[in-house]
């Protein structure tokens, strides 16, 4: 079942992704080499608290840490270590922040010192796949629309969309219907209507889609060991179009191609 949620359930959940996006915005400078993926979930535990906010996916399912630190070919769910960040590494952070109750989920993808061209080519074809996402999810369309346009752009950009992970429904709790593919066809799948929050995340590979899962039972990576990069908002749907809950700010930089 679909939750519709009312304009007060969106304005509780607005404010939980401004704590989201504040996180966000700090770990731009954070995120450097030789910091380590654990140093950057205590840091995130450290400004939740701030804001008097929670991590919801820490005891998620056994889950034990506040967030996902995936790293180079780790798609998602990594475990934060003892890793220290090396230049020319990706790392993405994902998290779902718990603040009243109200719900916020959103990743990202930083760059560690100086990357390769190839990296800054696909956390950029993510990054506008991410975008041209959004730019689908509105009243009247389908969910195949927003996954289209997802896959469309990453195949001619010469990368991969990941199958397993997919988008979904967030609201009374971390996941609920609907799926959000990340590929598709057009036209096809559940009408999207007014009052649906979801995410869209897609998770895009330098190579094949195919992975596989580490013995923790939970960090996923490519299986040729290519990069792969996500970038996630969470999304309320209104009759004027969708609003980014997890809004960092920016302009879409993609806005008026």
């Amino acid at each position: 079942m679909v939750n519709i949620y009312t304009k007060k359930d969106v304005l509780g959940m607005i404010e939980a992704g401004k704590v989201l996006a504040e996180v966000h915005r700090r770990l731009r400078t954070f995120i450097k080499e030789g910091v380590t993926t654990l140093e950057i979930d205590a840091y995130v535990e450290s400004i939740l608290k701030e804001f008097g906010a929670t991590a919801e996916q820490k005891g998620y399912e056994g889950f034990p840490y506040a967030t996902c630190a995936s790293v180079n070919d780790e798609i998602c769910h990594g475990f934060p270590t003892e890793y220290a960040l090396k230049d020319g590494d990706i790392v993405t952070i994902d998290m779902v922040v718990n603040l009243n109750g109200s719900l916020a989920d959103s990743a990202w993808t930083y760059a560690v010192g100086d990357i390769s061209e190839e990296a800054r080519h696909l956390m950029d074809t993510t990054l506008k796949c991410l975008y041209l996402g959004i730019k689908e999810a509105k009243v009247g369309n389908r969910l195949g629309d927003i996954g289209h346009a997802i896959q469309s752009y990453a195949e001619g950009e010469g990368f991969s969309v990941v199958r397993e992970f997919v988008g979904h429904g967030i609201g009374k709790t971390m996941h609920e219907d609907p799926q959000v593919l990340h590929y598709g066809e057009a036209g096809r799948g559940l009408r999207i209507q007014e009052g649906m929050v979801f995410t869209i995340e897609p998770m895009i590979n330098e190579g094949t889609f195919n992975l596989k899962i580490d013995k923790n039972g939970w960090t996923a990576r490519t299986r040729d060991g290519k990069l792969s990069a996500q970038y996630e908002h969470q999304l309320a749907i209104t009759k004027d179009g969708p609003i980014i809950i997890t809004d960092q700010g920016d302009t879409n930089p993609f806005e008026g191609e």
